[in-house]
C-alpha cells in the first residue's frame, strides 16, 4: 500500500526547440535520460526547488520569475514510491549547463523536443509530452482503472 507521495520539481531548460536531458549514474534508472530534477525539501515552495535543483545539477541560475509551471505527474511504478512532479519550463538562465553531479550522472545532452531519447524515463517523457501538446494539467501515470 502506498502511504507517501514524494514531490518533486523538474526543469525543461529549453533552447532553439530542445531539452536538456542527463543520463543517470547508479541507481535503477542507470544510462537512461532525464530531466535535471529533484525532491522538494522541507520549508521550500516549488520554484525555489526547481531553482536549487538547476544550481545543483546543472550549475545555471534561474530567477523564480524566469520560470513557467506546465504540467503535474502522478506516478506510481512498483518498486518505487508514489510521486507527484511538478514540470517547470525555463527559456532564459545565467551560466553554461555542465554536469555538476558527475556521481548521479554520466553526462548532459541537448534532444529536439519531438525527438526524445530512446531510454528517457517515462515519468518525465510525460511531462515533455505534455509540455509539446501544451497541456498543462495532470497525467496520472501508472495508477490502474
Amino acid at each position: 500500500m502506498i502511504d507517501r507521495h514524494i514531490v518533486d520539481v523538474h526543469v525543461l531548460l529549453l533552447r532553439d526547440g530542445q531539452v536538456l536531458l542527463s543520463m543517470r549514474r547508479g541507481d535503477a534508472y542507470d544510462g537512461m535520460w532525464h530531466l535535471p530534477s529533484g525532491k522538494l525539501d522541507a520549508g521550500e515552495d516549488l520554484p525555489a526547488a526547481a531553482v536549487r535543483e538547476a544550481r545543483e545539477e546543472i550549475g545555471v541560475q534561474l530567477a523564480p520569475d524566469a520560470l513557467t509551471h506546465c504540467h503535474v505527474v502522478h506516478a506510481v511504478a512498483p518498486g518505487v514510491p508514489a510521486r507527484i512532479g511538478h514540470f517547470f519550463t525555463a527559456r532564459h538562465w545565467t551560466g553554461t549547463p555542465v554536469n555538476r553531479e558527475p556521481g548521479k550522472c554520466y553526462r548532459l545532452a541537448w534532444f529536439p523536443l519531438d525527438r526524445l531519447p530512446a531510454g528517457t524515463i517515462e515519468y518525465a517523457a510525460a511531462g515533455i509530452t505534455a509540455y509539446r501538446a501544451g497541456d498543462t494539467g495532470l497525467t496520472a501515470l501508472g495508477w490502474p482503472g
